[in-house]
């Protein structure tokens, strides 16, 4: 350590340790030698210290702007890691790794009030320029302004040139060009890879970060999913010994409602990974209650088992909810919660909690009360193998009576005229290797209804139970349609000479009477589409505003705590609201409340808002996969021809799925024909300028797959008499021969003709206006 001479205006380490940790501006040694009024060798002597002090530890950074070793300075750069609760959380961009220190984590302070409003709210990977300050133990940040983003992770796959040249193929659909390669590391020809610019200009080409695998081998699909919507789906392992403490918790039925007497079942898929509810029902012997009946809702009690402040309840609330491909589950908890003590088996004795239900002859709800209890599930059965057994008529007596108890919830669901959509949903069957098998939709059966209404049964009772103790509620909300949507619904049924009053007050039985009153099934199907478009993206929140579609008051979601977080506050507010509290736990690794937090409490607007953006995030990942699975499972058909309908217009061409399997694909207005299309925006159709022939979302029409990327889920069609118009990917549409005969119907409109008045091969495609 040097020695330097003493100057007496000179000040100590602690003096300047003090000045550096209490400055809200970023201090560097003329802001030091300001402060003490330093002059000429005092100045020199100055430099000296500091460089003392940075030699023994106590502080970092440059002269400009010193910060105390191991914290932050005053105003730096960061980059946004995790977004908890909707608050984000950052780190430092630039941190020495030999430092022996892990970065800090700093807490996020966004901007308030009118200043919000020039900062959209942060995102995982945003880089921000920051005010910092130690707030007790930990760091805070105040965002100055947000900063350019810098280039993300890649994804794609390796493909080599015939000059050796290394190229990375996209695999998203909305990326068309490859980009040269400039360090292939170890990467091999083929394979999936994640990739980051070589330098700050596209020329630079990308480097290969990390090597994923096969990219079409059994689960790369939803591998390529989970990395591109950023997944959480690793648990570490001090979560995983949290989760296996947390399971051994004992059970006490002296502490709980003993339900295991009754004959308690669990319907759900054959292919169910986990089971979170089972229902019961009697008749009600109450001769206040003629002709009604009793029911249960059984819940696994994951509160019991999660609880705040756990690691556990902090990875459950970052992933928001599980996450469903066809090839494997990202779980919300893990394994041995989710898959098994918290998953309601046949005749293991579980931790439970129960909804019971008084219902009138009438279907509806009269009564209803929660408790904690102990229950041991008679019989898991598939949602086929009871319909089965009900339509043999040798169902036993606890399933007769479970659709019997149905049929008064039903009928009181038909009074209430929810929204009925007939969606056909898309299954994606594997073999035992992981490969595709088939591609089926999923057939609708009372056994599946019967589920449902007893599920939003009890839905409705949480919410109504929880206002009635004027406790926390987080809501399934679900809007009525805004009033833009319904304008654009009604100039586009104005096109198909309907009509649709605004002046009315809306309900979802407008729209069934609307789609009642047609006959034609093309024509229904197609209106059944702009209705569903008309609709509102359901959130969760801590104010009702109702649910539209079901035509409910209040709704909460009570039904899976095991795969939604929502569902998990839900039950902790019911642990609260009616002292449902278990006895402490032995263990001191296991904290004692298993209601809601004080945080939980504060800031629910913030914990609802970031799982609504986590249940978006997985339902986009799941449709990409499906996407891929079906594209893989069409690769081996391309050339063939196949009956679709059309699903959506826009000026640049058609799309359309192809009826049985789905799988949205292009038909580019270039391959529709030797004329001009124009869009009409308003009607949302192409129209030809010569021969009239509008295109229109509903038609059928018989397609040629001319491309199917299993990597990026994109399908392309054309028309069977313009075969080879379209090229795979990679290259460049072949030139239209000359002559080549439109798309144009015949007066009777029954099939194709071309100018020259020859059959086309297209039946009736297109509409003539």
């Amino acid at each position: 350590m040097a020695h330097h001479k003493k100057f007496e205006g000179l000040p100590t380490k602690q003096q300047v340790m003090e000045l550096i940790k209490g400055s809200e501006i970023p201090i560097g040694k003329r802001e030091i030698a300001r402060h003490f009024k330093l002059k000429g060798q005092e100045k020199i002597a100055l430099k000296a210290l500091l460089k003392d002090m940075a030699e023994e530890g106590m502080i970092d950074g440059k002269r400009t702007a010193y910060h105390r070793m191991g914290g932050v300075p005053k105003v730096t750069v960061l980059r946004v890691v995790e977004i908890d609760e909707g608050e984000a959380v950052a780190v430092p961009e630039s941190w020495d790794p030999d430092s022996g220190q892990a970065p800090p984590r700093l807490r996020v302070i966004e901007p308030k009030g009118k200043a919000k409003r020039a900062y959209p709210a942060l995102r995982k990977g945003d880089r921000i320029l920051a005010r910092t300050e130690e707030a007790g133990k930990g760091w805070i940040a105040h965002v100055m302004r947000k900063l350019p983003d810098r280039e993300e992770a890649l994804m794609g796959v390796v493909e080599i040139d015939s000059s050796g040249k290394g190229w990375l193929a996209p695999v998203e659909k909305s990326v068309r060009n490859s980009m040269p390669i400039a360090d292939l590391g170890e990467a091999e020809e083929g394979q999936l890879v994640l990739a980051e610019a070589a330098g700050k200009s596209p020329r630079s080409g990308v480097k290969v970060t990390e090597v994923l695998g096969d990219p079409l081998a059994p689960k790369s699909f939803s591998l390529i999913a989970i990395h591109k919507y950023e997944i959480p789906h690793v648990f570490t392992s001090e979560t995983l010994d949290e989760a296996q403490t947390s399971a051994r918790l004992p059970l006490s039925k002296e502490d709980r409602e003993d339900l295991t007497g009754l004959p308690i079942v669990a319907i759900d898929p054959a292919d169910a990974r986990d089971h979170d509810d089972a229902i019961w029902a009697a008749p009600d012997d109450n001769p206040d209650n003629p002709g009604g009946w009793k029911a249960l809702v059984a819940i696994a009690d994951v509160s019991f088992y999660v609880r705040p402040g756990m690691k556990i309840d902090r990875e459950a609330r970052k992933r928001g909810n599980s996450v469903y491909f066809p090839d494997r589950v990202v779980p919300m908890l893990p394994e041995v919660l989710s898959a098994d003590v918290c998953s309601l088996g046949e005749g293991e004795d579980r931790a439970a909690m129960a909804c019971h239900l008084t219902i009138d002859a009438d279907g509806r709800v009269r009564n209803f009360r929660f408790t904690r209890a102990i229950v041991r599930i008679h019989e898991v059965i598939a949602y086929e193998d009871a319909q089965e057994r009900i339509d043999k008529g040798d169902a036993p007596e606890h399933l007769t009576n479970l659709w019997a108890c149905w049929n008064r919830l039903a009928s009181a669901r038909d009074d209430r005229e929810p929204l009925d959509l007939d969606l056909p949903e898309r299954r994606v069957v594997l073999d035992d290797k992981g490969r595709i098998d088939a591609i089926v939709l999923r057939e609708r059966l009372d056994a599946h209804r019967v589920v449902e209404d007893f599920m939003i049964a009890a839905n409705v009772a949480a919410a109504k139970a929880l206002e009635a103790k004027a406790a926390p509620v987080v809501y399934r909300v679900h809007e009525t349609p805004s009033r833009e949507k319904l304008v654009s619904l009604r100039d586009y049924l104005k096109t198909m000479d309907r009509s649709l009053s605004l002046g009315q007050v809306i309900t979802p039985s407008l729209f069934n009477r609307l789609l009642k009153d047609v006959s034609d099934v093309a024509e229904k199907e197609l209106i059944m589409e702009q209705v569903l478009r008309t609709q509102m993206q359901a959130f969760y929140g801590p104010r009702n505003a109702g649910h539209f579609g079901l035509s409910l008051g209040s709704y909460a979601h009570f039904t899976s705590p095991i795969r939604r977080y929502a569902d998990l506050l839900v039950h902790r507010a019911l642990v609260d609201a009616y002292r449902l509290e278990q006895p402490k736990p032995q263990s001191n690794a296991i904290p004692d409340g298993s209601g809601l937090s004080d945080r939980d409490r504060e800031s629910l607007d913030r914990v609802t808002e970031a799982i609504s953006r986590a249940e978006r995030r997985a339902m986009e990942a799941e449709r990409d996969t499906i996407d891929r699975y079906v594209a893989a499972w069409l690769s081996g058909r391309v050339g063939e021809t196949f009956e679709t309908r059309v699903t959506g217009v826009q000026k640049f061409g058609l799309f359309a799925t192809i009826l049985g399997v789905g799988g949205d694909g292009l038909v580019p207005v270039s391959v529709l024909g030797d004329e001009r299309f124009n869009y009409d925006d308003k009607a949302q159709v192409l129209v030809g300028q010569e021969s009239g022939t509008v295109f229109r979302s509903g038609d059928r029409l018989t397609l040629r797959l001319a491309e199917a990327n299993p990597l990026s889920g994109a399908l392309k069609f054309e028309p069977p008499e313009y075969a080879g118009s379209i090229e795979p990917r990679g290259g460049r549409a072949a030139p239209r021969r000359k002559g080549k005969p439109p798309i144009r119907h015949d007066k009777a409109g029954k099939h194709v003709v071309g100018k020259r008045g020859r059959p086309g091969n297209i039946r009736q495609q297109g509409r003539k206006k």
